[in-house]
């Protein structure tokens, strides 16, 4: 594992070589996968970063144009469908329940695969790391995501860590939800420097002082953390299965 953790590196070393040159006066394609069943945030917190890029086009790619609504119900739509997309710059990856359905659409993963090879950034958020891993890209790679599918990331090849935000040369992977923000301004900052994501952060008022100290698995209280797992319980089950399925399938696991 150590020569594989290595060799990722190395190879990643030169992908965020290639991101980081990229020069302000080259006009950037920005693209996020819409499909059925995502956290709304984990597409619409990145989106109020990403769409604010200077010279950058933002769209929605999707499997064709019809409405979709996303885990609590919000309906959204699609730019247009994954076959029409150049090849972009920035690939954004979202989570949420309909990710179980991504990681065995043999179209979606193609067009994963294929957008990230040519890509300067690949940027997930929640469990649009497991839908990474089920294109075969997590395989020696520094990731993280959400907290209840974070311990399996290792099925995927993939070396966990437990930050709110993880780099890994050309690929940028936040951890459940609203980490989505705080991943899009390092993408933000990697693409156009840090003045630029200070300036969208300051429009944004992007502050967070919350209520309560109950964010993460270790600062919550231990009667939330055992009802949020519990909650939770199903989903994560059903991840574990699909995601030992692919992995196989993968030759990873």
């Amino acid at each position: 594992m150590t020569g594989r953790k290595g060799a990722g590196l190395a190879a990643s070393t030169l992908a965020e070589d290639r991101a980081s040159m990229i020069p302000a006066t080259q006009h950037l394609q920005i693209g996020s996968l819409l499909f059925e069943g995502l956290d709304q945030i984990d597409l619409t917190g990145p989106f109020e970063v990403l769409s604010r890029i200077p010279n950058a086009t933002y769209r929605l790619y999707g499997q064709g144009t019809e409405p979709v609504r996303d885990i609590r119900g919000l309906r959204l739509v699609a730019d247009a469908d994954i076959a029409e997309a150049p090849q972009l710059d920035v690939l954004h990856i979202p989570g949420g329940f309909g990710q179980e359905a991504m990681m065995e659409n043999a179209a979606v993963l193609d067009w994963v695969r294929r957008q990230a090879a040519g890509a300067g950034c690949v940027f997930s958020v929640c469990t649009g790391a497991l839908i990474c891993g089920a294109a075969g890209l997590l395989v020696g790679r520094r990731a993280t995501t959400h907290w209840a599918s974070f311990h399996l990331l290792p099925l995927f090849g993939a070396i966990p860590v437990d930050e709110r935000v993880v780099e890994d040369g050309a690929y940028v992977f936040a951890a459940g939800v609203t980490a989505g923000i705080d991943g899009a301004l390092r993408v933000a900052a990697r693409l156009r420097g840090q003045e630029a994501a200070e300036g969208i952060q300051l429009y944004m008022q992007y502050a967070p002082e919350p209520p309560f100290s109950a964010g993460t698995p270790a600062s919550a209280p231990a009667p939330v953390l055992a009802r949020a797992r519990e909650a939770v319980a199903g989903i994560t089950a059903q991840r574990e299965a699909t995601a030992r399925r692919v992995a196989e399938r993968l030759g990873i696991g």
